[in-house]
């Protein structure tokens, strides 16, 4: 179980820190100038799909809850097959997207926001989101001997003159700069890790803090190697999760493209029910390596004080792209455009498509959001530690 840890560890790890160069050695190297269209045949007919999703990122679980439960076999044609392929960065799945081996992908706002930059390799499209939230990726944790502050702000000004870490160019950069431009603070320096590396920086005591994501936060802090001191209510910042397709499939398979949409209706709808907490905690687990079902089920259920940035609803499960949603693409694409990760800080009109999940809320007499995932106190948790 050691070493296969150790190789969860090393593999997984790999946070987001350079945007722009994954993509452009993707684009440089592994593609054409254009890419063909896939063919997916007619409406009606049997399609055979690969998914790309991310358990290690507790925000886009949806599509870790589809694997087991197959609500697309209530939807898709007759004979049709689902292949689901794990990628341990966002990244990973937005590549394998632009070659042609993966159909659909579940990622953080700032893989799927790079991914429809790339029409010249592929056109993908931005279609659904499986959640928002304001701390999944926006969790601000310190060493284990910080101090104990009273609020929020306490904490952040204590970050003045200290030594933090984020994987550079993902959701937490965003939202670390973004707090560190509001509240005035200036660390005494500003490190580009990853999770690995912030992992044992905090285990060794050479960083003063960090920002991480869920599970990983849920794990260093069960852990004891750090303690949570605030999240995205500081700055009342989002982070979140969407859905992109290749628009070929959504060209030549409308069908496709709703069933696999009222698919994830119902597995969002299913998130929604706590009465489903210990089903979803043991179909993540069965899909990862490295993380206790007590680890799992706080990063979604976990309850915290106000004072660490503790909310009431741990993850909005919007399913449309609401103004929530719009905002954040905006915010995030702002800041992509800032670091050099994409060519331009606006998004063509084309790049997401809301369409299709709206007329499916029509269709079931549904809004968005459809339901959320509540917290829970750490005495509902009744599974193994």
């Amino acid at each position: 179980m050691t070493c296969l840890k150790n190789w969860f560890d090393r593999r997984t790890y790999r946070a987001l820190p350079a945007l722009a160069a994954t993509f452009s050695l993707a684009v440089g190297s592994a593609f054409s100038a254009y890419a063909a269209d896939l063919n997916y045949g007619k409406v009606g007919d049997p399609v055979h799909l690969t998914i790309g999703y991310q358990p290690y990122y507790t925000e886009s679980w949806s599509g870790v809850v589809m694997q087991p439960m197959k609500f697309y076999e209530k939807y898709l044609p007759k004979g049709s097959t689902v292949k689901f392929s794990i990628g341990l960065q966002g990244a990973v799945i937005v590549n394998a997207m632009l070659a042609g081996k993966q159909d659909i992908g579940y990622m953080g706002d700032m893989p799927a926001i790079v991914s429809t930059t790339k029409e010249r390799v592929a056109d993908l499209r931005i279609v659904a989101s499986p959640g928002l939230g304001v701390d999944q990726c926006n969790i601000f944790l310190a060493k284990k001997d910080a101090p104990n502050f009273a609020n929020q702000d306490e904490a952040l000004k204590w970050l003045n003159g200290k030594r933090v870490a984020v994987p550079k160019g993902s959701c937490t950069d965003r939202f670390a700069q973004e707090v560190f431009k509001k509240k005035g603070i200036k660390p005494a320096a500003y490190l580009n890790q990853n999770i690995e590396v912030i992992t044992s920086g905090f285990r060794a005591g050479k960083i003063d803090a960090a920002v991480i994501w869920e599970p990983t936060a849920s794990r260093l802090v069960l852990e004891g190697l750090a303690k949570r001191i605030a999240s995205g209510t500081s700055i009342n910042e989002h982070d979140g999760a969407f859905i992109v397709m290749r628009n070929d499939l959504i060209t030549q398979r409308p069908d496709v493209v709703k069933a696999w949409l009222n698919a994830e209706l119902d597995a969002q709808l299913y998130m929604a029910d706590p009465k489903n907490a210990g089903k979803i905690v043991e179909a993540v687990e069965s899909q990862t390596t490295g993380f206790t079902q007590h680890v799992l089920w706080t990063s979604l259920y976990g309850s915290y004080p106000a004072a660490q940035g503790g909310t009431s609803e741990r993850v909005q499960l919007p399913f449309a792209i609401t103004p929530d949603a719009s905002q954040l693409i905006k915010k995030a694409a702002t800041f992509l455009y800032e670091v050099k990760s994409i060519h331009t800080p606006t998004l063509r009109a084309e790049a997401v498509m809301p369409q299709f999940a709206e007329a499916i809320l029509k269709e079931r007499g549904l809004k968005a959001p459809v339901g959320a995932v509540k917290a829970m106190p750490d005495s509902a948790y009744t599974g193994k530690k």
